[in-house]
């Protein structure tokens, strides 16, 4: 299982040390080579720990290259940041979110695995998740802001619509998301007559063939 305190953990390390950094007033010391460095740990931490795709790791995109230690390693710092106070209040905590987009299959595989072992019910959530984490993913890939003005994250069901008036997929493919959302979020609230074995079997093999039809 992801342990998120051990995600918080490992940024509150690097955090820490670029505080200690700027706290030392060395001249120069922002364009030292412990500043890039750290730099370096802090793009590779985020890297490791966000999703693929998600806006942390878009927002990382332009300081890859970038030569000015003092300005990058102050920019990476605030996307770590961002992303630290996240993962502390929950909005990325999911069971798939946690882990990187190639690792989906895994997810569908073990929702396979519940559902051929009697276990709906869990089946129908693992896959659930995995569709939401993907539609999610989607929205990044094409400019979809998911964060709402409160700071909170947007609904699924809110991010599938975004998706169809950005004509990533059509209306009926739409349709067949927000069903699939529908039986998952029964499943989770505890309403296991609202579906049965064949549907989440379906929803399993839906949510395979809709990730392959529409790569994030």
């Amino acid at each position: 299982m992801i342990d998120i305190d051990k995600m918080v953990e490992q940024l509150d390390v690097l955090i820490a040390e670029y505080q200690r950094l700027i706290g030392t007033r060395e001249e120069g010391v922002l364009a030292s080579d412990r500043a890039k460095l750290l730099a370096s740990r802090l793009e590779a931490a985020i890297d490791r720990l966000a999703v693929p795709g998600s806006s942390y790791v878009q927002q990382l995109a332009p300081y890859r290259n970038e030569k000015r230690v003092k300005y990058k390693i102050r920019e990476i710092y605030s996307i770590a940041l961002g992303l630290r106070d996240d993962l502390k209040a929950g909005w990325t905590e999911s069971v798939v979110e946690m882990v990187h987009a190639d690792t989906h299959s895994d997810y569908l595989e073990m929702a396979e695995s519940l559902l051929t072992s009697g276990h709906k019910d869990a089946a129908a959530v693992i896959a659930g998740t995995a569709l939401e984490v993907h539609v999610r993913a989607l929205c990044a890939k094409n400019g979809v802001d998911t964060t709402l003005s409160s700071g909170g994250p947007m609904k699924a069901d809110a991010m599938n619509t975004e998706l169809k008036k950005k004509d990533v997929y059509t209306e009926t493919q739409r349709k067949q998301v927000s069903a699939w959302m529908g039986l998952r979020n029964s499943a989770a609230h505890g309403d296991y007559g609202d579906y049965d074995k064949q549907q989440v079997q379906l929803l399993v093999d839906g949510t395979r063939y809709f990730m392959l039809k529409y790569p994030a």
